[in-house]
């Protein structure tokens, strides 16, 4: 090889050096950006925070960018280095997005927990010759049991149609509906919230009805408020729905969830949505049926089972059941003791008596069905509770990690809850921290099944109510107190 060739040869490995040690050190800032992005999210939000994985994460982090940027400077395995960013670089990014996700699950189950949405709504019959709000001068509406949505939406109609409406008082909205129907008035406000009541006596009443003016309102919802975080109650509400988690709805499902993160114990306790109890807010403490208080939002709920029990509930989750259960699939089914045979309306499943592996469709039908079942309603409650503790049992464990990217997505979509991201990670890391399983035990309310007690939202009315048994609501008070206590 001559000289020329030799100094030409000498350049070029010289440029190529040159040019590993540019991609070296550009790849090294964006490992350093990387890391610290993570790093950032995960002290923010308590991410492993548990036998100090999140210090030995960053002494990693911290090793891995001072033994590249001596290899760079010193100017030794410059191949290695390149490998060595690309990899931290790749696990970097697949962690990032990983934190990214459970916050981006968290910022949807907390986004609308402070509010709940419903429409007020004026109504005329389908074919009436009315066609919008300027034909109406009066109207019909249960002023004594719902005023402050009443006069919220007439004073929207005033202010943004410069329409004055009179209000005729009726006894409740399925009564202003019956009017409607039989002619005696041309026109009704109806709340969305009580359209369920009024479909309950009339499934066709929807294709009946028009509506000529709407308006959208939100419910308040108080803030989480906690005192102890290893003692706490979880209100879980479950709706059956195709509208949006925020909805104001009747509420089918009322569990309250006792944990006691010290003991690993959970109680569910199950107040079935038929009992007779005095309803809290927008309810003016009058006795109704426990399904009735969702009408008036969440906190109508929360607020009427603590006067019941004499508690404090500190978080509510609200669960649409038909999406909810859908995850029972990504958690492989689970498994739950059935303890009579019966068919479900739903699917038309039959399930035998015994250990009973369920897919999501079949747990669709296992927590709807009461018709087919000896104690009904409550029966149904109990086999929600067997349910919602295998759903518990399987998230809390290992096999949950399998699919935690689907578990997520499937969660915001059929979970709204006002606990915050910090309390759900102190609960992660706490589980990871102790390891084992918690155990999982149910109650539910008993009392007699009575047709003849007066609702509150729907006078006149012949319901069917649960009038509570004294001795099982201080057993069901007592049982709660003593998973609290640590007993």
């Amino acid at each position: 090889m001559s000289k020329y060739q030799r100094r030409s040869h000498l350049t070029k490995m010289v440029k190529k050096q040159r040019k590993i040690s540019i991609v070296s050190m550009v790849l090294l800032a964006i490992f350093i950006l990387l890391a610290g992005f993570l790093l950032f999210s995960i002290f923010r939000y308590n991410i492993l925070a548990f036998r100090y994985l999140n210090v030995l994460l960053t002494i990693g982090i911290i090793f891995l960018a001072g033994l590249a940027f001596l290899l760079i400077f010193f100017k030794k395995a410059k191949i290695f280095t390149v490998v060595l960013l690309i990899v931290g670089i790749f696990t970097t990014t697949v962690s990032l997005f990983a934190v990214q996700q459970f916050v981006g699950l968290s910022n949807r189950l907390n986004a609308t927990s402070n509010y709940s949405n419903y429409s007020m709504s004026i109504a005329v019959l389908e074919g009436s010759d009315i066609q919008n709000i300027s034909q109406v001068d009066t109207v019909l509406a249960p002023t004594s049991t719902d005023s402050d949505n009443i006069q919220q939406l007439l004073d929207d109609i005033k202010a943004t149609q410069n329409k004055n409406i009179q209000v005729e008082p009726s006894t409740s909205y399925l009564a202003a509906y019956q009017s409607l129907l039989n002619g005696e008035t041309k026109a009704i406000v109806l709340n969305s919230v009580f359209e369920s009541m009024i479909e309950s006596e009339d499934v066709n009443y929807a294709s009946k009805i028009k509506k000529i003016y709407t308006k959208s309102l939100t419910k308040t919802v108080e803030e989480a408020s906690v005192t102890n975080n290893d003692v706490f109650n979880v209100y879980i509400s479950g709706i059956d729905t195709y509208g949006d988690i925020s909805s104001v709805s009747r509420s089918d499902v009322n569990i309250i969830m006792t944990v006691n993160r010290a003991t690993k114990k959970v109680l569910l306790t199950t107040t079935p949505r038929d009992s007779y109890v005095p309803i809290a807010d927008g309810g003016n403490n009058q006795s109704d049926k426990l399904t009735h208080a969702g009408i008036y939002g969440v906190d109508a709920s929360i607020h009427t089972l603590e006067n019941l029990y004499g508690i404090d509930i500190n978080y509510y989750a609200r669960l649409n059941f038909t999406s909810f259960l859908k995850l029972i699939d990504l958690l492989g089914g689970v498994d739950v003791y059935n303890d009579q045979a019966f068919t479900s309306l739903h699917g038309n499943y039959e399930f035998a008596v015994g250990n009973v592996h369920l897919n999501s469709d079949q747990a669709l039908g296992f927590v709807r069905e009461r018709y087919s079942l000896a104690d009904g309603d409550r029966d149904r409650g109990r086999n929600q509770q067997k349910v919602i503790a295998a759903i518990i049992q399987k998230l809390t464990s290992a096999e949950a990690l399998r699919n935690y990217n689907n578990i997520i997505n499937g969660l915001g979509d059929s979970v709204q809850t006002n606990m915050p991201l910090d309390t759900m990670m102190n609960l992660v890391n706490t589980q990871l921290e102790s390891g084992g399983r918690y155990t999982v035990t149910s109650q539910d309310l008993q009392g007699t099944g009575r047709m003849d007690l007066p609702s509150y939202a729907m006078p006149g009315s012949n319901l069917y109510m649960m009038e509570i048994n004294q001795d099982s609501l201080n057993s069901v008070k007592t049982a709660i107190q003593d998973v609290m206590e640590g007993k």
